[in-house]
């Protein structure tokens, strides 16, 4: 099966700690639901909320994320799915707060030498 990151994205600043009984259990709910749909969540991660990031360009560090945007990225995880459509199928059921979002990505894999 083909690998993907799930990126979850939130409104800043994304603190985990803010999250709802009803949300965890609505993640705990997706979790049985992908496997329903033939895939596997791999490493699943909360980050700290986006003002504990430090941003480096060019040597730089700065606080905060590397974009500022009103959604940070809030977590991740590993995707084990069929192909793009089904990476994308099993992604539409991510929970995510109304005004959250997600993003599906292939993980590169080099080519065989």
């Amino acid at each position: 099966m083909a690998q993907y990151v799930v990126l979850l994205y939130q409104p800043a600043p994304a603190d985990p700690m803010d999250t709802t009984p009803e949300e965890i259990e609505a993640h705990m709910a997706f979790g049985k639901q992908v496997e329903e749909l033939g895939g596997q969540i791999l490493a699943p991660q909360a980050l700290q909320p986006s003002t504990t990031a430090k941003a480096i360009r060019g040597g730089t560090v700065n606080d905060g994320t590397f974009v500022d945007s009103p959604e940070v990225l809030a977590g991740f995880f590993v995707l084990e799915a069929r192909d793009d459509a089904h990476a994308v199928e099993i992604a539409r059921h991510v929970p995510t707060r109304s005004s959250g979002g997600v993003e599906v990505r292939p993980l590169f894999v080099p080519p065989a030498e």
